[in-house]
């Protein structure tokens, strides 16, 4: 297959994030298989217009915040041009509405969508444009075939009217040859870790406020969070006012390899997300020997398996947070059960075989060559 994928960013992009991960993860397999790959995406400081990337051709035009605008005009002074088998629209944030525009077998990737999260992220005016545009999506996206990364966001789909039949589930994984548990088991001063960008809705501020409380029974403790993003400044004036500032690390951006040697010091990891498509950030911990507390939410709720591989707890809820937190770091017996079930719960997602999905799904696509409209 020729294959042209359209995403906001590509793996280079310092905004990258899961979406991002998942995107090249298996598009780099797919290549590896015999099949070519473009990917066109917005570019960002320092970035090349061209570059090949694990063999995938990315091709980088605009701004983060007007490439949408860059998307039609690209794909028909150039693309259409170029003899495609199938073009992929990996719909995140803001649409590209490519069904309006794009004659040949379409797919989709959908990881979430915000919904009413996005104004937890974004000022009132460009939360609105993004939270307007999600809303006018299921009307033009609906018929196009979909891949999503987990149940929640298939049901969610389901709910806005797209036919479960055009759904496929192609999940997030993770390199098991770089996230792998530890010989031994975590001992000293209990580590506490948060992973991934550092956003507003992500709310690892309500991380910190049960870190305050955890301090109170466990002065000892320490946190540990890892990744970056525009909402670190905030976070690092909270802990300040909070008083905890030294007992947190904010360790920004790490190697895969530093990440996992953090990762096997932790005696549980924390996501604390308002939504997600998935949250790969919790298998990679999983994988690595670290069970996990997440809000109970959309995506979050797939991938941790309450009372197996991690805890769920309330959206929101600090007290609960705290608790629970609490509860992971006293008790010795139920960690290291939920440390053995969460390991082998990452064995279960692997690239390989969400590329071969992947592959699968998008040949189907073309089998069908059925026109899209829109309803």
């Amino acid at each position: 297959m020729k294959i042209l994928v359209l995403n906001w960013q590509d793996i280079k992009n310092p905004l990258g994030g899961g979406a991002e991960v998942h995107l090249h993860e298996i598009f780099k397999r797919v290549v590896a298989r015999g099949h070519s790959v473009t990917l066109y995406c917005s570019r960002f400081p320092g970035s090349t217009e061209t570059e090949e990337i694990d063999g995938i051709r990315v091709i980088r035009q605009g701004g983060r915040y007007l490439f949408n605008f860059y998307v039609p005009l690209r794909y028909w002074s150039q693309f259409r041009k170029e003899g495609f088998d199938i073009v992929v629209d990996d719909i995140n944030k803001i649409p590209f509405f490519t069904p309006l525009f794009v004659g040949r077998p379409l797919a989709g990737v959908v990881h979430h969508l915000f919904g009413e999260a996005i104004f937890l992220q974004a000022s009132f005016i460009p939360a609105s444009y993004v939270y307007l545009a999600e809303k006018v999506a299921p009307r033009v996206y609906r018929n196009t075939p979909t891949a999503v990364v987990s149940e929640s966001t298939r049901q969610e789909l389901i709910d806005l009217g797209f036919p479960a039949l055009n759904l496929v589930i192609v999940p997030n994984a993770v390199n098991d040859k770089v996230y792998k548990p530890a010989d031994d088991i975590p001992h000293g001063k209990p580590i506490i870790g948060h992973l991934g960008r550092i956003k507003k809705y992500k709310s690892v501020d309500h991380l910190l406020r049960a870190f305050q409380i955890v301090l109170l029974e466990i002065p000892e403790a320490r946190l540990k969070i890892i990744g970056d993003g525009d909402f670190r400044p905030a976070l690092e004036k909270l802990a300040e006012d909070l008083g905890i500032a030294d007992r947190i690390e904010f360790m920004g951006y790490l190697s895969e390899e530093e990440k996992v040697r953090q990762l096997h010091q932790m005696r549980v990891a924390v996501n604390c997300s308002a939504k997600e498509g998935w949250g790969l950030t919790v298998i990679e911990a999983n994988a690595s020997g670290v069970p996990v507390i997440a809000s109970d939410v959309p995506g979050l709720r797939d991938s941790v398996v309450d009372e197996k591989t991690g805890l769920l707890y309330e959206y929101g809820n600090v007290e609960q947070l705290a608790q629970k937190i609490l509860l992971m770091l006293r008790d010795e017996n139920l960690r290291n059960r939920l440390r053995t079930e969460a390991i082998e719960w990452g064995r279960n997602f692997n690239w390989e075989e969400s590329a071969k999905k992947m592959i699968e799904f998008l040949e189907s696509v073309i089998a069908r060559k059925t026109p899209r409209t829109i309803s």
